[in-house]
């Protein structure tokens, strides 16, 4: 008797990505993770991601806060063979929103995600996972606009409304509407590295990675009067990341004293110049050490860490892992067709 051949693929299979779709859901923010995640497919042309849409109820028509309904191909069955559970938004949460408690038939469908599943939320999508308990005593975000109630709800939670998105590991938060786009393309990054991540960027026309968070969204009835911006330094800056740059320095570019600098700085970009510039470098070791064959050392002096030693930290701090092991893993990734 003959043995049998192994499958051609190495038993490879897409990582399926279910989108919950509840009644009163905003339509932009559940085509986020089929945009994002949809077409991407590896060198052979083998697609990186499934993703479907289910609701809590068998298939069938799903209201939006639009003036149509989607209809809905699965149930919440397909909740159990999901490695990826993402939650849109909706208006028309009910308890949950009101008293931070599932209904039995969310309950029931959320029951039926495995172990180990991810998770992830867009907007207010995050209160489902608050009433679901997988937020107790860890960090999330949602929209600015409902952050304190978010946080009157669910005191137990540790929440941040000046983050475009918060990643713990398994479970993902996300600010209002576009910072779907911010946590989906983050995703592909962290799965996938952050070529595929800027490739999917470009086809979308979106910026891969935008600068700062919600504080720059939040409208200000008195606002400062200002001319003056930080828009200059900013691009002065990121031809320059390799260099030893001073607080002063970019405040120079635009003729202002440095305190007055970092406060339009922060009006503008919603982080501290420290904090932008780290972001910036994390995010050029990262394609230096995906695209090149630079040594550690090499990459920590072109990105402007100076030490391995110091790269090392903030790769662990931004990213949860060593230089090396980022490397190892999106260097020998699959890329995007």
């Amino acid at each position: 008797m003959t043995a049998e051949m192994p499958p051609a693929d190495g038993g490879f299979r897409p990582h399926r990505v279910a989108v919950l779709a509840l009644d009163g859901l905003i339509p932009f923010e559940l085509g986020i993770p089929h945009r994002v995640f949809g077409r991407l497919a590896d060198a052979r042309g083998r697609p990186l991601y499934e993703v479907v849409t289910c609701s809590v109820r068998p298939p069938g028509p799903v209201e939006t806060a639009a003036d149509f309904a989607v209809h809905v191909a699965h149930g919440p069955e397909a909740l159990a063979t999901a490695d990826t559970v993402i939650v849109p938004a909706s208006f028309e949460l009910g308890p949950v929103f009101e008293e931070g408690r599932l209904t039995p038939e969310l309950a029931s469908a959320l029951a039926r995600v495995r172990p180990g599943t991810r998770f992830a939320s867009i907007c207010v999508g995050v209160y489902v996972l608050a009433a679901a308990g997988l937020l107790n005593g860890r960090p999330a975000t949602t929209h600015w606009a409902h952050a304190g109630h978010f946080q009157e709800l669910f005191p137990e939670v540790r929440v941040d409304a000046d983050v475009l998105f918060i990643d713990d590991g398994d479970v993902l938060t996300s600010a209002g509407v576009a910072a779907g786009i911010d946590l989906c393309l983050h995703l592909v990054r962290r799965d996938h590295g952050a070529a595929v991540a800027n490739d999917v960027a470009r086809r979308m026309v979106v910026p891969p990675h935008r600068d700062g968070g919600q504080a720059q969204y939040i409208h200000r009835p008195l606002p400062e009067p200002q001319v003056a911006t930080t828009t200059a330094a900013r691009a002065w800056a990121l031809g320059r990341l390799h260099e030893p740059l001073q607080l002063r320095d970019l405040a120079e570019r635009e003729a202002m004293s440095v305190r007055t600098f970092t406060r339009r700085f922060r009006e503008e970009v919603g982080v501290s110049p420290g904090q932008w510039l780290t972001a910036q470098r994390v995010e050029m070791a990262r394609q230096l050490l995906e695209s090149t064959d630079l040594s550690v050392d090499q990459v920590a002096r072109d990105a402007g860490f100076g030490t391995a030693q110091s790269m090392r930290q903030h790769l662990q701090q931004a990213l949860g892992v060593t230089p090396t092991a980022y490397r190892r893993t999106f260097r020998t990734g699959a890329g995007a067709g």
